[in-house]
């Protein structure tokens, strides 16, 4: 892998993430809020969810 995959990556997260505020700002906000009042531990778990679901999908795209 070199650095044009690494930020080609980069720019997709980006634009992923970009999607919902642009294209439902207050629901952003009301999800955001909800968010905000999760504890550290959820919000942790949650995280690393995302984090083996992403390895997961990496693992079965590149296969």
């Amino acid at each position: 892998m070199d650095w044009t995959d690494f930020l080609s990556a980069l720019a997709l997260v980006l634009v992923i993430e970009g999607l919902m505020p642009f294209v439902n700002p207050a629901g952003t906000r009301r999800t955001m809020a909800i968010i905000s009042q999760l504890g550290d531990r959820p919000l942790r778990t949650i995280g690393l969810i995302s984090m083996v679901a992403g390895l997961l999908l990496l693992y079965v795209v590149r296969l």
